[in-house]
């Protein structure tokens, strides 16, 4: 493995990873009282999905490149729907919990919410597998592992920060970690439409 597919690779994994982190800031928010094992299980599903999309998108190429190019213009539009529904959800929850404080809010993301928004942060990775088509198939598994490996830890942190912040919201965090995944899926759709 050369320095230039580490280096690239490691960029690649900073740059997709951002979409992640701000999910798990507000998943922090929502759970300030979140153990080190759950962390692990949100980050690892991050960072698994940010490293299965590349190889998808990497695997099209090699099989069917030319049947699949109208997928490429549906992902925003995925991301937003799938965003817009985990942060509205979130954002009601907040609102709820505000109104009746013994209902005890959102604690904990569910699985399903949290595969939609390991889904939702790591759709835009699938493209990496088109940027990565003359890798061979150990350069292609060797980048997209850096790049789990990159996510997991920066959504550690993202996590990490969230409960921080957590403490400091207390009863606001739903309502702020709602708002910002509507952002992000509202970035992700502007990004991938216009620009």
């Amino acid at each position: 493995m050369s320095l230039e597919l580490v280096i690239t690779s490691v960029l690649l994994g900073v740059g997709l990873a951002m979409d992640a982190f701000s999910v798990s800031l507000a998943n922090g928010l929502a759970d300030k009282n979140m153990k080190i094992g759950r962390m692990l299980i949100i980050a690892g599903t991050f960072a698994g999905f940010q490293f299965a999309m590349p190889m998808i998108g990497w695997v099209f190429v090699h099989t069917a490149e030319s049947k699949l190019e109208w997928f490429s213009g549906l992902v925003p539009w995925i991301a937003l729907l799938l965003l817009l529904y985990i942060g509205g959800k979130m954002l009601k929850e907040g609102i709820e919990e505000n109104r009746n404080p013994q209902s005890g809010g959102q604690e904990q993301v569910g699985t399903g919410d949290l595969i939609m928004q390991g889904i939702a942060t790591s759709i835009d990775a699938l493209s990496v597998g088109f940027t990565i088509a003359a890798y061979s198939l150990l350069q292609a598994v060797s980048a997209s592992l850096i790049i789990g490996v990159v996510t997991l830890f920066i959504c550690l942190a993202g996590l990490r920060i969230g409960q921080k912040l957590g403490t400091v919201f207390a009863g606001k965090a739903s309502i702020l970690g709602g708002i910002i995944l509507i952002g992000i899926g509202l970035e992700i759709w502007i990004r991938g439409v216009f620009f």
